[in-house]
């Protein structure tokens, strides 16, 4: 039997009060993630390796600056590694290759161009975690990507502003919405979820249009991972459903308690699919 499926079957001590989730991204790091095993831990990493961004480009600015806990790598890791590039040392094998490279390049960076850490780290983190070797978290962070770069775009073009600069990565929807001159940028016919992403980027209120971001993600993960019983997969989509609910409940109290009930509900009823779909 599965780690997931006890996940599950535990799932109706997970409740909410007061608006506030007693089961979060931390709790699965602190509960469930010890209890993986090294290649399911490498997938969770990837979700967790954002945390680690945010860090290294924290310290890279200040030294003495204070981290997230969320990430896989502790303040005096993070250290060790800065000055280890810095020494032109061999990279410590713990760390994706990605940030060894980051920090040479933003070492290299005039002053006035050190704005451009941030996107430079975006692009090699999704470019990393594209080639993961897991089919589905790669399409996830390719859609991921997409999306991002998408509403970038579309927003640059509303107020005139070169979209070159906005799109982050090297695919071929990068090169299609930095090159096209058409309304869709060619996308229309590329990516079945254009369309919804424009109407999205039409909606003027940012916190309704957050939440209609959030929701086109939801209806990605549950399609796309519907045939993803009691597996690794289902971990990663459960934690990213959980995130975007921390969210939510910020944002809109009812909100997130409607979507935590129906996550809920979808894995409970998870755990009364047929046998023959468990193996």
């Amino acid at each position: 039997m599965s780690t997931y499926y006890y996940l599950v079957a535990g799932l109706p001590d997970i409740s909410l009060e007061d608006g506030k989730l007693n089961y979060t991204v931390d709790s699965f790091k602190s509960e469930l993630y010890p209890e993986l095993s090294a290649k399911d831990r490498s997938v969770i990493d990837l979700f967790y390796l954002k945390f680690d961004n945010e860090n290294l480009l924290k310290l890279l600015k200040d030294k003495d600056a204070q981290i997230s806990a969320r990430g896989n790598f502790s303040s005096e890791e993070l250290h060790q590694l800065i000055e280890a590039v810095r020494e032109g040392d061999t990279p410590d094998s713990r760390f994706p290759a990605y940030f060894y490279d980051f920090i040479i390049r933003y070492f290299a960076l005039p002053a006035d161009e050190l704005y451009r850490a941030q996107d430079l780290l975006a692009a090699a983190y999704y470019a990393y975690a594209m080639k993961c070797g897991n089919s589905f978290v790669a399409e996830w962070f390719k859609f991921s990507l997409n999306l991002n770069n998408i509403l970038a775009a579309l927003t640059a073009r509303k107020y005139k502003l070169d979209v070159d600069t906005v799109v982050v990565g090297d695919t071929e929807i990068c090169d299609l919405l930095r090159s096209s001159n058409a309304r869709d940028f060619g996308l229309n016919e590329v990516l079945d979820y254009f369309e919804p992403i424009q109407r999205i980027s039409e909606v003027e209120e940012l916190v309704e249009r957050e939440k209609k971001v959030d929701l086109l993600k939801w209806k990605w993960l549950e399609e796309e991972s519907f045939f993803h019983y009691f597996t690794i997969e289902r971990l990663f989509v459960f934690l990213l459903q959980l995130e975007m609910i921390e969210r939510w409940i910020t944002l809109d109290k009812e909100k997130g308690n409607e979507l935590f009930r129906e996550m809920i509900q979808n894995l409970k009823n998870e755990v009364q699919i047929p046998e023959e779909f468990r193996k």
